[in-house]
């Protein structure tokens, strides 16, 4: 059964439910936040232009119970947060529908969106119709070109008529029924002027045949809708690349998981019932389902989804693993530490799925002009009507004719490609490189960047580090010290619980994170804290003590400080990424919560003149917005916690893949590779990007410039109105199409590393 039988068996089906069943049918779609409120993704393939966007937004938020609706003309979807999951879902589902969009909610776990499919098809055989009427007929065409007079001349174009008819009623459907659905509610699209122009043209060429006329444009109708439809299903192309990125990841998505009971036993559950502290069983050949730590075993971990690399990493006991790698050679046990929809692939799935929230200034600009489009194009072409009725005595065919090229030719299509193709395409290729792009919108940010500033343990200095010496010998406070450090999430935390892995399992209490500062909990009643030397000297008994550890310590309340020394390698990339920058004329400095000393060290040795050590988070976001304050447009990289803030306040940001959670949440970009080099290619993209949009706006007002004077003064015909229309969304798909081929040259350059021993 093909896809469209099966939407159609569904849709009625759906007709004979009542409300509580279709509400209950809606249900298992959606997902719940943690402050209550549902959020729903629906595909509606009938979403065509600016001019659909504003009258869904408009229309479903004043719907009661809708906190917000954000369209997505690009992958063709609406995502609506509802106050609550009590809000029923289905009126929502059924005012789409009422204003001439179809809906069908999506599974945000397993998107196949069948009807976006179903849409592609029903394009190419339109497409494939319109075709073979437009040659036909172009061909008859010829023969009253070359000199055909009389019943000859009538039998043509007959023929023609017999031809174009069914062709237009066919091939047309695409655009007709659009118009009609958003014009019953007295709306307009910019399906609307193609449609009326179309029906147009056909209606006056079968009065022209049928009273003996010289002239017919039966060829222009259909040549016209033929032209639309290339447009149109290239433009349907596009749009498909970036939904073929989040599907290629919703296949990674496992369905289920093998959870290892407390008596042994192994049994099997669908993956929305994993639930986090549970242990599951990977056989070699089976991806990873969830995000956890390995509980039991040691295997080797295909992780190039993550990191882009090739090789194979060996995992052990206590090494943290992604959902949505593969499992290669042995069985082991992991620890769920979150769950399915919380995962590391949900959460690139969600960043590629361009129906985040943000709007770009360019998308925002096309928009609104494309909102105006059909109003004016309908007043400018009865005016065309009205000039040349005037000026020819009363010549309605030469001014209907006009109107129709007026209506053809000034068919916003190319405006409307301007900005998403290229955003569609800078994805796929951002995506190429292991960069994770939220939305078009940070793209076109990214290019305007000025100024790069930078943390450092973890993102210029790997998340993979080392203790070289700790002045501990006490077995106690060693298990301790690891029972803290496996409550933080900061890499020197990680390195420290790697350091200390054979010492004993200690129970603490009252566990709280202080970003910037370090961690802190109770243990029999006293305070003990891991992190900066000014921290922990708060509650030691020197807490002035001046040493050889003026980095990372560890202290348990009225007890002695205990330093220690990280060793850091820094990121692959570091050095090359840095001189590019500088090559590029960008600024940079390093804004870190490290002591002054590690971080002045640590600068001199990467060449950076401009830092600042010791800071807050509060800090590094007075530092970011007293640059923006000058003037600049500043990018932050950063990965951990106490940089969420910093990213945020950035104009744009970055953040590596294993970064903090929250971290990644506030970055625009996320990289999956183990160097910095995504953050030049990322940067060089986007000024393509950027140039490339305002090339195509140049394009789009150029073409309109010249095109809407000729139509109006007569100098084209319907059939030329309607190549020269599509002719333009062409060469700015094609101009897009640049973007593609972008980068493509491997580097020349040599990667510069560097193992560099510092007082994390």
């Amino acid at each position: 059964m093909s896809c469209c039988s099966g939407d159609m068996a569904a849709s009625a089906v759906m007709s004979q439910m009542s409300d509580e069943a279709k509400e209950y049918a809606f249900s298992g779609f959606g997902k719940t936040m943690p402050n209550g409120a549902k959020i729903f993704v629906v595909s509606s393939p009938s979403i065509h232009c600016g001019g659909c966007i504003s009258i869904l937004e408009k229309e479903l938020s004043a719907l009661a119970g809708v906190v917000s609706v954000r369209v997505n003309l690009t992958l063709k979807r609406v995502k609506i947060e509802l106050v609550d999951q009590n809000i029923a879902l289905y009126p929502i589902v059924e005012k789409m529908k009422s204003l001439g969009f179809d809906a069908v909610p999506i599974d945000l776990v397993d998107d196949h969106d069948t009807l976006g499919q179903s849409q592609n098809s029903k394009l190419l055989r339109a497409l494939a119709v319109a075709g073979f009427g437009a040659m036909n007929i172009m061909l008859l065409s010829v023969s009253t070109w070359s000199g055909a007079e009389g019943s000859a001349k009538t039998l043509f174009h007959l023929i023609s008529a017999l031809i174009a008819i069914p062709t237009v009623l066919y091939s047309g459907q695409v655009f007709f029924q659009s118009a009609f659905k958003v014009m019953r509610h007295g709306h307009l699209n910019m399906d609307v002027p193609i449609s009326l122009a179309v029906l147009l043209a056909l209606s006056m060429s079968i009065f022209e045949a049928l009273t003996h006329g010289d002239v017919v444009y039966f060829d222009a109708s259909v040549s016209l809708l033929f032209f639309l439809l290339i447009g149109r299903y290239l433009d349907q192309m596009m749009r498909d690349r970036a939904r073929n990125a989040v599907s290629t990841l919703a296949r990674q998505s496992v369905k289920g998981a093998s959870q290892v009971m407390d008596n042994g036993q192994v049994t099997y559950l669908p993956i929305d019932e994993v639930q986090i502290g549970m242990i599951l069983r990977i056989l070699p050949g089976e991806k990873i389902p969830v995000d956890g730590i390995v509980f039991k075993g040691a295997s080797d971990l295909d992780a190039s989804l993550v990191t882009g690399e090739s090789l194979p990493i060996s995992i052990m006991i206590d090494t943290p693993v992604l959902a949505g790698t593969l499992n290669l050679s042995g069985v082991v046990d992991i620890k769920v530490s979150k769950a399915a929809n919380q995962s590391f692939l949900a959460e690139i799935t969600k960043m590629l799925d361009a129906a985040e929230n943000g709007r770009g200034a360019y998308v925002r600009i096309a928009d609104r002009m494309a909102q105006i489009y059909a109003p004016a194009v309908h007043l400018l072409a009865l005016a065309g009507f009205v000039f040349w009725m005037f000026y020819t005595g009363g010549d309605w065919r030469v001014s209907i004719y006009i109107a129709i090229s007026i209506l053809i030719i000034t068919c916003p299509c190319a405006l409307g490609l301007a900005v998403p193709v290229v955003h569609v395409i800078g994805a796929g290729r951002l995506f190429d490189q292991g960069i994770l792009m939220k939305d078009g919108a940070a793209l076109e940010r990214l290019s305007e960047v000025d100024h790069v500033v930078f943390d450092k343990t973890g993102t210029l200095t790997s998340d993979q580090l080392a203790i070289s010496h700790v002045d501990m010998t006490d077995a106690k406070q060693a298990a301790l010290l690891k029972a803290l450090a496996l409550h933080s999430s900061h890499p020197v935390s990680r390195a420290i619980a790697q350091h200390f892995k054979n010492d004993a399992n200690i129970e603490i209490d009252a566990v709280r994170e202080v970003p910037g500062c370090g961690v802190e909990a109770k243990y029999e009643g006293r305070l003990m804290r891991l992190g900066s030397s000014s921290w922990v000297g708060e509650i030691s008994s020197h807490p002035h003590r001046k040493g050889p550890y003026p980095g990372t310590c560890f202290a348990i309340e009225g007890h002695m400080p205990i330093g220690l020394i990280v060793k850091a390698e820094m990121r692959v990339d570091a050095l090359t990424t840095l001189e590019g920058l500088a090559r590029l004329g960008l600024p940079v400095e390093i804004l870190s919560g490290d002591n002054k000393r590690t971080v002045k060290a640590f600068a001199r040795a990467i060449g950076v003149e401009s830092f600042i050590g010791e800071a807050k988070p509060q800090d590094k976001i007075d530092r970011i917005n007293f640059l923006s304050a000058d003037g600049a447009k500043v990018l932050m990289v950063g990965d951990g916690i106490n940089d969420a803030p910093s990213l945020a306040a950035g104009h744009a940001s970055m953040a590596p893949a294993l970064a903090s959670d929250v971290g990644r949440s506030a970055a625009d970009f996320v990289f999956t590779r183990n160097n910095l080099s995504a953050i030049l290619f990322a940067m060089k993209i986007a000024k393509k990007s950027n140039r490339l949009i305002r090339q195509n706006f140049a394009l789009a007002l150029l073409y309109n410039m010249i095109a809407v004077p000729m139509a109006f003064s007569g100098i084209v015909t319907p059939l030329i109105a309607a190549i020269a229309m599509s002719a333009s969304s062409i060469i700015v798909i094609l101009n897009s199409m640049r973007l593609a081929k972008f980068g493509q040259k491997p580097s020349a350059l040599a990667i510069n590393t560097k193992v560099i021993e510092v007082l994390a």
